[in-house]
């Protein structure tokens, strides 16, 4: 039996029990977060996305964040556009993101800001040193920004999906800086930029809270042969959040309290086969989210949430459900999941053919800015949200991400390699 078909705490020796202190330290202002997609990068055509614009969420704002509220949910993942905020070296122009801010206060919603989504200025080399440093500076004028407009803490995740990023910008060429070969090259400067950004906001702003986000996985061998490289490729996932921690390069500037909160990104495809198909729910290889869950935890022993989770049409209710009952079997085992966000919370259209993604409790807005809401997943999510809302624990007597036991030190997990 492989580690990928038994469940975490089997391997442990069964040092994983269910905890009878099962509660939900708070993270955020709602446990459900709604997400808005926010990719503006360029493809392998030259063509640059902007997620925010086509969803037509950075001129319907305040209406999006009413009716995320009207569902219960209060924390949103939203995003800054690099390259419209900053049209000319240490020029800010803040024009287009004030007032979705000042949408996001007058709504009371929590944003958790991604300032980096994939894309950067033209004028700006991302293998060059001056990418790093242009991306603090950026940083910091941003957290200066949010010192005097946000009057509650301000929460950052500094460049999304490091390893992600780096896989299909460095090691595919299907976004920029669309290079093969490279991926771990842009891996190491994706991490320089995000410890100097944190850093940079810390300086103007110490109140700052950070959350790193990146996808978890789970890769299979297909025979023995594949054992060692699937293993390899399955822990690689952790190389960026061990980079930020210098458990890592500790020459790329890492340190460890750089790690703040942790956010998971998984979705239906997360897992495969070593170079082949994948692995789909139901099937005796499916490793169970609760298991990766807990070795993340493991790892790092940081407070996580679920940054990213959905699926499209039919499949949105049922995936939901999934994803809940493994995080409430991670609960049960002394996990400290935090959140789930709805990713992305509206319908978009698709990064390469522009076709509709019914992925979202809301859907396309009309000329007012008003959004169909798929009501049973709406449902869903209020079901939910009570489940989850019951199990919480005063903020007050609270330490945040220490709820619900800590896990077995017979339960350790390999360095990445």
């Amino acid at each position: 039996m492989t580690p990928e078909s038994t469940p975490f705490f089997q391997l442990c020796g069964g040092a994983m029990q269910r905890q009878t202190n099962d509660a939900i330290t708070p993270l955020f202002d709602s446990y459900f977060l709604g997400g808005f997609e926010c990719s503006s990068h360029r493809r392998r055509d030259g063509r640059r996305l902007d997620l925010l614009r086509d969803t037509q969420h950075d001129v319907f704002a305040a209406q999006d964040y009413r009716a995320m509220v009207e569902q219960g949910i209060q924390t949103v993942r939203d995003g800054i556009r690099w390259h419209l905020a900053e049209p000319a070296p240490g020029v800010y122009d803040w024009s287009g993101f004030l007032p979705v801010l000042r949408a996001a206060r007058e709504a009371g919603v929590q944003p958790v800001w991604d300032v980096c989504h994939y894309g950067w200025p033209d004028d700006l080399d991302i293998w060059s040193p001056a990418f790093v440093t242009r991306f603090a500076r950026f940083a910091a004028a941003l957290a200066a920004l949010m010192r005097d407009e946000w009057p509650e803490v301000p929460y950052y995740c500094p460049v999304n999906e490091i390893s992600f990023w780096a896989w299909a910008g460095g090691d595919t060429g299907d976004i920029a800086p669309c290079q093969r070969r490279r991926g771990m090259e842009l891996k190491c400067q994706l991490v320089r930029a995000t410890v100097a950004a944190i850093q940079a906001i810390r300086d103007i702003d110490p109140r700052a809270r950070f959350v790193s986000v990146d996808p978890v996985i789970n890769i299979v061998p297909k025979n023995v042969r594949q054992e060692r490289r699937a293993e390899n490729a399955r822990l690689a996932q952790y190389q960026a959040w061990d980079m930020i921690t210098g458990r890592l390069m500790p020459e790329l500037g890492g340190k460890p309290d750089l790690l703040d909160i942790v956010g998971v990104n998984f979705y239906s495809h997360n897992q495969w086969y070593l170079n082949g198909p994948t692995i789909r729910r139901g099937e005796p290889l499916y490793r169970p989210l609760r298991d990766i869950l807990a070795e993340t935890y493991h790892r790092y022993q940081r407070p996580l949430f679920i940054a990213e989770t959905g699926a499209e049409g039919e499949h949105r209710v049922s995936w939901l459900r999934y994803v809940c009952d493994e995080v409430a079997g991670a609960l049960d085992i002394g996990v400290p999941v935090g959140g789930i966000c709805l990713y992305p919370i509206t319908d978009y259209p698709g990064w390469d053919n522009h076709r509709h993604c019914p992925t979202g409790m809301l859907g396309f807005a009309d000329e007012a800015g008003r959004r169909p809401v798929h009501e049973e997943l709406a449902a869903e999510v209020l079901r939910q949200s009570d489940r989850f809302e019951r199990r919480l624990v005063p903020a007050e007597t609270a330490l945040l991400g220490a709820s619900g036991g800590q896990l077995s030190e017979a339960c350790a997990v390999p360095d990445a390699v």
